[in-house]
């Protein structure tokens, strides 16, 4: 058994990405063997959307793709990024009760460390930054199947 498992896709920055996106996010967990319908599973379709939906929306036209990576690691931390060329690091906006955005970092941030996690954000070489979330793996072994390396 390999230290880690790792699936990637890069999609364009546009809407429609965003449920790709979250679908391929599920089929690798699937793949790996984690049920559909566990907490973890809804939590990371929930992240990746969140993610997904900030590189495509705050990016300013900036980064043409986004790339969304899944690494499992040593079947102990489940790690996705969601990387985009854009240099700005996400930030907190101030979010009325009436806007209908403005909270996804929040989101991310709550339902990462609830699940005993954590968030963070790294450059990449090109000068854009990949937002991470790391999560405790509940699944258990991996199945035999693995998804793609992208």
């Amino acid at each position: 058994m390999a230290d880690h498992q790792e699936a990637s896709v890069t999609l364009p920055s546009e809407p429609a990405s965003v449920s790709t996106a979250r679908r391929y996010v599920a089929e690798v967990l699937g793949e790996w063997g984690l049920p559909a319908g566990a907490d973890t599973a809804d939590r990371v379709r929930v992240i990746v959307s969140e993610l997904a939906t900030n590189a495509v929306q705050h990016t300013l036209g900036l980064s043409p793709t986004f790339t969304v990576a899944v690494r499992l690691e040593r079947e102990e931390w489940l790690r996705v990024g969601v990387t985009d060329s854009h240099p700005a690091r996400p930030r907190r906006l101030p979010a009325a009760v009436q806007q209908d955005s403005g909270r996804g970092m929040v989101i991310v941030r709550w339902l990462a460390v609830e699940a005993g996690g954590r968030l963070s954000v790294s450059p990449t070489e090109d000068g854009g930054k990949t937002v991470w979330i790391a999560l405790p793996w509940t699944a258990g072994p991996l199945s035999g199947s693995v998804a793609p390396f992208c």
